[in-house]
């Protein structure tokens, strides 16, 4: 059966982190019910370990972090070529948040911090263009928890919008020609997470007030199974 190759581009704060599953255990406990059989496998970019070849890879997920795309570190740069050099390859690419961001940047998007500043709490999106992925009845919207500063700030040639919302104009793509699909929400993220992640900047980075109201709006539920059976119809797809 296929393996997906989880690259963990970032940890959680170290306040919280003995707290909670790694990036790549919450990715696999999101996907797994949906992709009976498939192999994880993920490797610690932002930690020293090196990008295999892509040719040797059945599909790869790239995670949020708190880099930008922007940031002079040593793993980004030979990112983006892993990205381009996967695009070439068409192997199926799944990127969220900074990872959606990431492939954006490497194919030519337009990637920085937003003027509209921090968005955090649950965040709905309007469907422009429904994906074969997301079944034949696909809604109207979907809602994810949300924890960015950075947004895609231009479509990527060869990139089509699949999801937006009037805070984040690029929120969900696509990208047929090369089996990549992307999403700035975080379907992996619980909401009580989110509101621990929160908590860390809360009256610092945070106004104490826009904490209070996004942990307020996480009360309603997020569509983070529904993001992940369409992530794992994608990659079932993509990987036929």
């Amino acid at each position: 059966m296929p393996t997906l190759t989880i690259i963990e581009t970032g940890q959680a704060p170290e306040a919280i982190r003995a707290d909670w599953p790694s990036y790549p255990d919450m990715f696999e406990t999101l996907l797994a019910p949906h992709l009976p059989g498939w192999d994880y496998k993920s490797l610690r970019l932002s930690q020293g370990d090196a990008l295999p070849d892509p040719e040797t890879l059945d599909a790869t997920l790239i995670t949020g972090s708190p880099a930008g795309v922007y940031d002079d570190m040593p793993w980004m740069s030979p990112l983006m070529d892993f990205i381009r050099w996967s695009a070439a390859a068409t192997l199926p690419q799944i990127g969220i948040c900074f990872g959606h961001q990431a492939i954006a940047h490497a194919l030519g998007a337009q990637v920085g911090k937003s003027d509209k500043g921090w968005g955090i709490g649950r965040h709905v999106y309007d469907i422009v263009a429904p994906q074969g992925w997301m079944g034949e009845t696909a809604p109207e919207t979907f809602s994810l928890g949300v924890s960015h500063q950075d947004q895609v700030q231009s479509l990527p040639p060869g990139a089509a919008l699949v999801g937006r919302s009037d805070f984040c104009e690029y929120a969900a793509l696509t990208y047929p020609a090369i089996k990549a699909i992307s999403f700035q929400g975080h379907p992996e993220f619980s909401p009580a997470f989110n509101c621990a992640l929160y908590s860390i900047r809360k009256g610092t980075a945070l106004p104490i007030d826009m904490v209070d109201a996004a942990e307020e709006s996480l009360k309603t539920p997020v569509d983070n199974d529904l993001v992940g059976q369409w992530m794992a119809s994608f990659l079932q797809a993509a990987t036929a």
